[in-house]
């Protein structure tokens, strides 16, 4: 019982966030998240929303290809030094930890099928995966602000 008591504020406000998420206009993707877009540099990009407890975990698991402009973005209820990992994960991709000031913090190239930690250099809100080098190819890097990001997620 105390687990659960644990775990239900945090599932109230990952379900809060993706009510607020389709109502501000974010469609649904295959996958059940919702989807929104998102600028990147001169970029936009259509983003899973992966804002509670098991979408984070599935992530973009099981999937065999990744559109140019798509990707997904993780959504944590508070700052921290998050991991990513690439179990039962097939296509090589990129992830760039945000924190709260929208600023990337670091941008990590993971490796399929592997289970090697890529840990957020400090703590942060959100992380953003997307094909390997898409980053690069679009000069995007630490350091760099998603000014869009609050907009995105449907915040003022």
């Amino acid at each position: 019982m105390r687990a659960v008591s644990r775990i239900a504020p945090a599932l109230v406000a990952g379900a809060a966030l993706l009510g607020v998420l389709l109502l501000w206009g974010a469609t649904q993707a295959e996958s059940g998240l919702p989807v929104t877009e998102l600028q990147v540099g001169e970029r936009t990009l259509s983003v899973e929303i992966a804002a509670d407890e098991p979408a984070r975990r599935k992530g973009l698991m099981h999937r065999e290809e990744l559109a140019d402009d798509q990707g997904m973005l993780f959504v944590w209820e508070h700052p921290a030094r998050y991991a990513m990992w690439m179990r039962n994960t097939y296509i090589p991709l990129d992830v760039a930890f945000i924190d709260t000031d929208y600023r990337i913090t670091n941008i990590e190239t993971m490796e399929p099928q592997t289970t090697t930690l890529h840990e957020a250099k400090r703590d942060v809100l959100y992380a953003l995966e997307v094909n390997a080098g898409w980053f690069e190819e679009n000069d995007i890097s630490a350091g760099d602000r998603i000014d869009d990001l609050p907009h995105a997620l449907g915040k003022k």
